[in-house]
């Protein structure tokens, strides 16, 4: 699939068929968040391939009940290393850029699920960060940051609206003098 047409085709589906995804797709998805960028190279982060029915039905009753974590072949967890970007960047490294090197992962396993022929979403707004420490026996110096719940869309919804460009984008003219 071509890169844009990823990005079109790309939606937040939450119900999943049972086909387990392949290891060479699981692969692929992971080699392409390897790729990522991340501030200084540091990929602080980590990510927790679930793929045990009992630890994601835990992890659905730590978002609050969302089904697709617990009925998706498997479940990809992202979780920020503040320790590893601190190292150079201090304390907005810890408390930023090891954020934004997870949710950047993420979303490259997103887009490559969706070239890959899968679906996925992203649960980030609603969990319990110390519930899916417990499950996945995660120490505190990992923060879990998001949940991708991958496999065979058992839906295809419409597409959602979009803001208009207009709302989003601001022109800065070039400075005179």
């Amino acid at each position: 699939m071509e890169f844009f047409e990823v990005v079109q085709n790309r939606q937040s589906i939450r119900k999943f068929t049972s086909q387990a995804v392949e290891e060479t797709k699981l692969h692929r998805i992971l080699e392409a968040v390897n790729r990522a960028p991340s501030a200084g190279n540091l990929q602080a982060y980590r990510i927790f391939v679930v793929k045990d029915p009992e630890v994601q039905e835990s992890l659905a009753r730590a978002t609050g009940g969302q089904r697709s974590v617990a009925e998706a072949p498997l479940v990809l967890v992202f979780c920020a290393e503040p320790a590893r970007s601190a190292q150079k960047y201090g304390p907005r490294g810890e408390q930023l850029y090891c954020i934004q090197d997870a949710t950047i992962a993420c979303n490259y396993a997103q887009l490559a699920a969706t070239a890959l022929g899968l679906a996925s979403v992203w649960i980030g707004a609603v969990f319990e960060m110390e519930a899916v420490r417990e499950n996945l026996k995660i120490t505190e110096d990992l923060w879990p940051i998001a949940l991708l719940p991958i496999g065979y869309p058992a839906e295809r919804p419409k597409a959602t609206s979009r803001r208009p460009l207009a709302e989003l984008i601001h022109h800065v003219q070039e400075r005179v003098g």
